[in-house]
């Protein structure tokens, strides 16, 4: 292919990205209401003949433990855990120390540490349990399901999807 050809061909390629990345959004907002709205955890996406072309799976975030002051953060290890302090010019946490403490307040669900001589639970201040990405979903395709879905578009099996069309202008329709 000459160098006007692969132009012509990476611009419609383009305009057929463009056309139908909105579409896709839109669709996977659609999708993510209905798993959340239905609980469902996945689904498996068929054509019409009844051949399995791919599944759409929900995943949902587990909160983790973050520190949100490290003053307050600090303040508390210095109080209940001393020999985990390092100073410097800067005091700080020591990593290994913070990342410990975060992975056990995680696995118990609350920004709450027992006290290992006492048993008594006290609350971590400068800590919330946050969920660090919204809820969202995967589609991934079954073996052969591209080949399946080309063939079945071709065939105009897929019609009654509303797939956008390319009108004038490069937009879907």
């Amino acid at each position: 292919m000459d160098m006007k050809q692969l132009a012509l061909r990476e611009a419609a390629l383009k305009t057929l990205l463009d056309a139908v990345s909105d579409q896709l959004e839109a669709v996977k907002g659609q999708m993510q209401a209905a798993l959340e709205e239905t609980g469902a955890s996945r689904v498996d996406a068929a054509l019409p003949d009844g051949t399995k072309v791919g599944t759409i799976s929900r995943t949902t975030p587990k909160p983790k433990a973050v520190v949100t002051d490290g003053d307050l953060f600090l303040k508390w290890v210095r109080e209940h855990a001393p020999s985990e302090i390092t100073s410097r010019v800067v005091t700080e946490v020591r990593p290994s120390f913070q990342t410990a403490l975060l992975a056990q307040m995680t696995a118990s669900g609350t920004a709450e540490i027992p006290d290992p001589a006492t048993g008594e639970i006290t609350e971590v201040p400068g800590v919330e349990l946050r969920t660090p990405r919204a809820a969202t979903h995967s589609a991934r395709l079954a073996k052969g399901g591209a080949d399946a879905i080309v063939a079945a578009w071709r065939g105009g099996h897929l019609a009654h999807l509303d797939l956008p069309q390319l009108a004038a202008g490069g937009t879907a329709s």
